[in-house]
């Protein structure tokens, strides 16, 4: 098995690294991922300026690009094998509920579908370096799940992994996402010449966070698997749609 792995976070990032070590014993891994942190750069394409990739002492490949580039690259150019799979993380914080729209870790693995590969993101359930180990092992069990029973390339495994030892994990919930309130206002300020700036502030607290939910599940010791389809039809309001346009 051939698994192109990236990231939002940086190519330097200890989850990535984390993530290699762990991958590299199962099958032939590359690492793409971009020469700085992208968190929140969701689907975005560089199309206005060139794409450089840099081999890096370690052998991972840097590309000053956004984590779709990075798998845009290892899945569409002459840089090798396509991968049977993608992987995308470890990122340095939960991507549940309504984060997934803003993603880079989530989008890198949704770039992988849209190739037609199976796709994993997987990320912490809270920030910090301590436990990525225990993610790590989490997705090598996933990925060797994969090589003996393979599931289509229809959706993106979205795994959140709680903040602790592999050994206090509770186990593994199918989950859905969850939903958030509304992110508090942006602040307000200047830069140092003078001129107003605005940074965003932080984000809304949960508001769908009850049993079935991922932020449950983390928040129980589990670890959630969210399958995501990248196709966003509102199914379920199809028919009301209809009729208030026949109106």
């Amino acid at each position: 098995m051939r698994i192109l792995l990236s990231n939002d976070d940086g190519v330097r990032a200890p989850g990535l690294a984390a993530l290699y070590t762990a991958l590299s014993k199962l099958a032939e891994v590359t690492v793409i991922a971009p020469d700085r942190n992208c968190s929140g750069a969701s689907n975005s394409l560089t199309l206005h300026n060139p794409l450089r990739v840099e081999q890096l002492e370690n052998g991972f490949l840097s590309v000053n690009g956004t984590p779709t580039d990075c798998v845009h690259i290892g899945t569409n150019s002459p840089l090798g094998e396509s991968p049977d799979l993608v992987v995308s993380g470890i990122n340095d914080a939960p991507n549940m509920g309504d984060d997934v729209i803003y993603s880079g870790t989530v989008a890198a693995a949704t770039e992988g579908r849209f190739v037609g590969l199976p796709a994993i993101a997987v990320s912490m359930g809270e920030h910090g370096h301590d436990f990525y180990d225990t993610a790590a092992r989490v997705v090598a069990e996933l990925v060797e799940r994969l090589k003996k029973e393979p599931l289509t390339s229809d959706f993106v495994l979205n795994v959140n992994v709680p903040y602790l030892p592999y050994e206090k994990l509770k186990g593994t919930k199918l989950t859905r996402l969850g939903r958030r309130h509304r992110a508090e206002n942006m602040v307000r300020g200047s830069d140092p010449w003078g001129r107003e700036i605005f940074w965003y502030g932080p984000v809304g607290p949960q508001r769908d966070d009850g049993p079935g939910t991922d932020f449950a599940a983390v928040a129980e010791g589990y670890v959630s698997i969210t399958p995501l389809t990248v196709d966003m039809t509102a199914r379920d309001d199809q028919k009301r749609i209809q009729e208030w346009l026949g109106k």
